[in-house]
């Protein structure tokens, strides 16, 4: 892999918000699925068939979520987890 490529992914990385610390949460944001834009995805879908961030498919997959303020999630025009996997289970 060449150095270029090298620098381009690790800053990819540190951009994507891949690592997603409880302090994060404390802060007062919350997951919020069904709102992510293709490859805007913040981590792993509840389907389990990818862990990282950026990597979802399809915009506004309720499988995918995306940290948001607290509180905001549903002006948003998303959801919290419990519907989304009811929703995933569905679409299965």
């Amino acid at each position: 892999m060449n150095q270029k490529l090298m620098i381009g992914a690790a800053l990819a990385v540190a951009l994507s918000g891949a690592v997603v610390s409880p302090a994060t949460y404390a802060g007062g944001k919350e997951k919020c699925y069904g709102i992510s834009p293709v490859g805007g995805n913040d981590c792993g879908n509840i389907a389990g068939t990818h862990s990282c961030a950026g990597q979802s498919k399809v915009a506004n997959d309720p499988g995918e979520w995306k940290l948001v303020a607290k509180g905001t999630c549903e002006s948003l025009g998303g959801f919290d987890k419990a519907t989304a996997k009811k929703i995933v289970a569905q679409q299965g």
